[in-house]
């Protein structure tokens, strides 16, 4: 090799690692801001929804959790359109500023005893917006990673988005942790709470200003410029609304991403935000011991998830996908059995077992999305499958799941919900095609 060809490879290189490290700050602020209000929502429930029956007050935090899903689709129209048509970059940088800024107005926002009803009204309006605004960041990212990474390194790079998300969800489970050893309950009820969202105002203008140093990926930057090529010689070009053909030629493919990412979605926000809930209110465990243990499991989580996305680029995405299915539908079921047994050791190992089954499907699934769809509609077709499957399965999973133990009377109800959802992203799985050796160029 040259001296030429030798630092053009380094300086390819070092643009690679631009872009993970970016993707990376910026989808781990998205999801801490995200991913906050679960870790604090029995706080949450006592200040905004007060009530006699604290089961009841859950459920309504829950269901604000739930209803700020219902915008994820829309979000993902919008900014999967404009960021096949404008640009990732354009799309990355603003989205990650939106939920920055909703998540730093909740911190301030005042509760139900100073506002009245307001305050939920609120609420509400602001978790929408962080629905809308997260609807492009993990797409985006995902997105943006996957055309910039090496064709055989492609799993183990996209790796780094749904790893960002886990440490977005450990700082914010850290902070739990240490809040509520360090100081009394009446203070994190009373202001402590506040202090996560309020941090989003300069961890948002940190995220915008590292963003706006990128270019877009050479491999959509080279799909405009066939566009302008096309159009210069008054042939056809691409699609003027990605959208519409995503519908029209690749309805198929979209319909099958979200039967593959429903296990994602009912999987990451069951095990990693809603058990520490579950095993306060249902299992009764100290929440200092939840918080440890879901810490401790979200470490695991990104230690494996990074092998998982190298085992991905070997082995292939569809083998990978179909065995997390698999070990869930075979697991899940005996770990809430021992789950309620409250024991701490017990509880740990279950769900550090469950977080490695997790990090099967979730370290595998981003760079199976990105190679679903071709450029011109790839930034849509993930967002879209990724949101519809998030908005009807992951943001009403810990609303369903505590109904469902509610109308039941069981703690196992939660259990028989993901075996189902695990053997329908099975079925999708086992319909979906290989991509994981070909130029995204090629599909």
């Amino acid at each position: 090799m040259t001296d030429s060809a030798q630092a053009t490879a380094a300086e390819q290189r070092r643009t690679v690692r631009k872009v993970a490290t970016a993707s990376f700050f910026c989808n781990f602020i998205e999801w801490f801001d995200y991913a906050t209000y679960s870790y604090f929502a029995v706080v949450i429930a006592q200040v905004f929804f007060p009530n006699d029956d604290p089961a009841l007050a859950l459920i309504q935090t829950f269901a604000v959790f739930a209803l700020s899903f219902l915008l994820r689709p829309i979000g993902a129209i919008f900014w999967g359109n404009m960021g096949d048509k404008k640009g990732r970059k354009w799309s990355l940088t603003v989205s990650v500023f939106m939920m920055a800024g909703a998540t730093f107005c909740i911190g301030l926002l005042p509760g139900y005893m100073a506002w009245g009803m307001a305050a939920p009204a609120l609420l509400l309006l602001l978790r929408m917006i962080q629905g809308f605004s997260a609807s492009g960041e993990y797409a985006g990212a995902a997105t943006f990673l996957a055309e910039y990474a090496p064709t055989d390194k492609r799993g183990m790079y996209c790796s780094i988005v749904p790893a960002s998300t886990a440490i977005g969800l450990l700082v914010g489970s850290a902070f739990a942790t240490v809040m509520y050893t360090i100081m009394p309950e009446a203070s994190v009820n009373e202001w402590g709470w506040r202090i996560p969202f309020i941090l989003a105002g300069p961890l948002g203008i940190g995220a915008y200003f590292v963003n706006i140093q990128l270019e877009d990926s050479p491999t959509y930057q080279a799909m405009q410029r066939a566009l302008k090529d096309a159009e210069a010689s008054g042939a056809a070009g691409a699609p003027e609304r990605p959208i519409h053909c995503l519908f029209t030629k690749h309805l198929r493919k979209l319909i099958i991403s979200i039967g593959a990412a429903m296990l994602n979605a009912v999987g990451f926000y069951v095990v990693l935000t809603y058990l520490p809930v579950y095993l306060e209110t249902a299992v009764m465990m100290p929440k200092n011991e939840s918080s440890l243990i879901t810490t401790i499991a979200l470490i695991t989580y990104v230690a494996f998830i990074f092998a998982s996305g190298h085992l991905s680029d070997k082995f292939g995405r569809k083998k990978m996908l179909i065995t997390a299915c698999v070990g869930f539908i075979v697991f899940t079921i005996p770990a809430f059995m021992l789950l309620n047994t409250a024991n701490f050791v017990t509880v740990l190992v279950v769900e550090l077992i469950m977080c490695l089954i997790l990090t099967i499907n979730d370290g595998t699934l981003s760079s199976y999305l990105s190679e679903t769809f071709p450029t011109q509609v790839r930034y849509s077709g993930f967002a879209l499958s990724f949101n519809v499957a998030n908005a009807l399965f992951g943001g009403t999973a810990s609303f369903i799941c505590t109904s469902l133990i509610t109308v039941s009377g069981s703690n196992m109800a939660p259990a028989f919900y993901m075996v189902g959802v695990s053997c329908i992203a099975l079925v999708a799985m086992i319909l979906s095609h290989e991509h994981s050796n070909k130029d995204l160029s090629e599909i």
